[in-house]
């Protein structure tokens, strides 16, 4: 079926993917003269800069994810559609859906997001998943609390050892934060939990193929979260590039390290948008746009967020952060109500840089915001009330700040539910993936 346009109906602007950059769109189109469509693949909105919280045991997924249609429920001009985008047919204009139908459209606003990369090592996935949902969130906390039961059970020394490591591949933000997280929950959260483990002789090794963690950040604060990483007992290997996930464990340099539990943070690729498009793309499967966010050849079909390959004024490439997705949603917003004004052009994109922050475990984190750059317990408050601010409605601000408190006071993670497979796996015979 196959959804016309009528010259009586107000324009239609469809925007797939209700992350960050697809809901400010959305949400700074309130008031103008159209009539939108919404579309995602799954019913929730998902604040990602604390997912990892999730697969760490210390948030609840309700805490950092709601309802597409309830954030929307007020916005009467918006239908959402939970659906698969299969192909989108530039020529003719329209979105084609999974089960075959079709969603016309005057203008398109694509910002699916991207997924983890392996960088050519698909088959690793199942070895070391990446974390960009909550699927994945649940899938590697139940990976991480299922080590430590089966370590419980396990009267082999070799395999015990294994159990108890924990491999992070890739030191950027996420990397950093599930390392000192994981030593954490090992070191103080879970210590006296179990009768035949010590926790505390728990290893979590981070892995990074570059010269230094955080590598985005000033050298001084990478400096600083390497060493803050170690006094938590993280193992921090830089410039050994991985180049084997298997059952065993990994392999990076010359070193084989027996593991049970691998987590990937290394890379991202973006959503299939590019062939969709049938448009060009980096290496990334970025979409290649112009100035104003469109794409060569199509003024109506706009490319946001992790989808978009973005470069700055000076050439620098904008990175996949949520403050620039944002950014990139209003400015679309701004040219299509310009444009439905018959207003002169709002001029190009342009990414104003608010900072960088990265936490690194309970009362330490870094910022950076240019000129002024913090470290320690004043930049993990600050962290913290940052990112309560940006959370969505008042409970889940709430939530999470009580979560954080009871944390921070008493050494204790509410979120430690192992709730997919069995809770009493049978005892491995070798270091087997959980």
């Amino acid at each position: 079926m196959t959804e016309s346009e009528t010259s009586d109906r107000p324009h239609h602007v469809v925007v797939v993917g209700a992350g960050f950059g697809g809901l400010e769109a959305v949400h700074r189109l309130s008031g103008a003269p159209v009539r939108i469509t919404m579309i995602d693949r799954r019913n929730h909105h998902l604040f990602q800069p604390l997912l990892y919280q999730v697969a760490t045991a210390s948030l609840a997924t309700s805490e950092i994810a709601w309802p597409i249609r309830h954030l929307l429920r007020r916005r009467p001009e918006i239908t959402t559609l939970l659906a698969t985008v299969e192909s989108v047919d530039t020529a003719a204009g329209h979105v084609k859906l999974d089960g075959g139908s079709t969603i016309s459209y005057d203008t398109l606003v694509v910002a699916t997001g991207a997924r983890h990369a392996y960088f050519g090592h698909d088959d690793w996935e199942r070895f070391a998943p990446g974390l960009k949902t909550l699927e994945d969130a649940t899938t590697i906390r139940r990976r991480i609390l299922l080590a430590f039961e089966k370590a419980e059970r396990e009267t082999d020394p070799a395999l015990r050892r294994a159990l108890l490591t924990f491999v992070i591949i890739g030191a950027g933000p996420t990397g950093v934060e599930l390392a000192g997280t994981i030593a954490e929950l090992a070191r103080t959260t879970l210590v006296g939990d179990f009768r035949n483990i010590d926790t505390r002789d728990t290893r979590v090794v981070l892995v990074e193929g570059g010269p230094r963690v955080l590598p985005s950040f000033r050298e001084e604060l990478s400096d600083y979260a390497r060493r803050s990483l170690e006094k938590l007992g993280v193992e921090v290997e830089l410039g050994n590039p991985v180049t084997e996930c298997s059952a065993e464990g990994v392999t990076y340099g010359e070193k084989q390290l027996p593991a049970a539990t691998i987590i990937w943070a290394a890379g991202v690729q973006a959503s299939p948008a590019g062939k969709w498009l049938a448009t060009r793309t980096d290496r990334a499967g970025r979409v290649s746009v112009l100035a104003d966010l469109t794409i060569e050849g199509h003024d109506e079909i706009f490319v946001i967020g992790d989808t978009a390959a973005v470069t700055a004024p000076d050439g620098s490439p904008v990175p996949g952060i949520a403050p620039a997705a944002k950014q990139q949603g209003k400015y679309v917003a701004d040219v299509i109500r310009a444009r439905l004004a018959k207003k002169a052009p709002t001029g190009p994109f342009r990414y104003r840089h608010q900072g960088s922050l990265a936490t690194i475990g309970k009362r330490l984190a870094v910022i950076d915001f240019g000129r002024i750059r913090l470290r320690g317990a004043l930049a993990w408050w600050i962290w913290g009330l940052a990112h309560i601010y940006f959370l969505i409605g008042v409970r889940n601000r709430m939530s999470v700040a009580l979560s954080w408190l009871w944390i921070h006071t008493r050494d204790q993670r509410s979120s430690r539910l192992i709730t997919q497979g069995s809770a009493t796996p049978p005892r491995p015979s070798q270091p087997e993936r959980l």
